[in-house]
Order: structure tokens, then sequence, then C-alpha cells
């Protein structure tokens, strides 16, 4: 069934795999917001189960929130899929405490990068 050459690159990537030291911690997924452009962040925001996840992590704070705990009408997989649009549109942050993954609205740095937009966005939809 297994052939010697793909056995043996299975082998090599798991030994290379084994010398990574970084912890969970010190890997950063979210982009730099200097690197974002305002369509991205607005196509990020154009979707209205994101827009409800981003106002419920503003008024969490920046505690965050986990997945488990965004009141979204959408199963694990798509609420998965619209945290993974957002960090890598530079709107959310991770951490990881424990076996968690808490998420949080990067809102001081989006202020700084982009006055005034997530709460025209925000204030727009829930006004």
């Amino acid at each position: 069934m297994f052939d010697r050459h793909r056995t043996s690159l299975f082998y090599d990537c798991q030994t290379t795999v084994s010398r990574v030291t970084l912890t969970p911690t010190e890997i950063s997924c979210e982009p730099d917001l200097a690197a974002v452009d305002i369509a991205s962040l607005l196509q990020a925001l154009s979707d209205p189960v994101r827009l409800k996840i981003v106002r419920q992590l503003d008024e969490a704070g920046s505690d965050g929130l986990t997945c488990g705990q965004l009141d979204i009408p959408v199963g694990k997989s798509t609420c998965s899929h619209h945290l993974k649009v957002l960090l890598h549109a530079g709107v959310t942050a991770e951490r990881e405490a424990g076996t968690r993954k808490y998420v949080r609205l990067r809102r001081d740095e989006l202020d700084e990068r982009f006055p005034g937009v997530i709460g025209s966005v925000l204030g727009a939809v829930s006004g």
C-alpha cells in the first residue's frame, strides 16, 4: 500500500515539525494593520453575521469572547469561517487561555488606523 518515497517524506515532515519550539501564544495570525486597506476592512464588515459578531465583541471589551459565547444564528463551522475572515482582515485578534481561544475586537488599533470607521459602521447598523 505505502511506497517508500511517500513514507520517508512523511517521516521527514514529522521530524521537521517536532523541532519547532514556538508556543501557540507566540504565533500571531492577525495582520499588521499598516498593511490593511480600507476596502478589505469594509469587505469584512459587509456581512450581517460578521457585523453582529463585531458588535458583540465591541460590547465584550478587551477580554473578548469564545466562539461558543457568540450569539449568532449560524453553525459552528460557519462561525469559524466568519471569525477567520475577520481575523485575516485585521478586525479581530485571538489569544489562547488553556484550551480556549478568545477573540477580541482590535478597536483601539482600528480607530488609530481608520479613525471613526468602526464607530460609524456599528452606529449606522444599530441605529
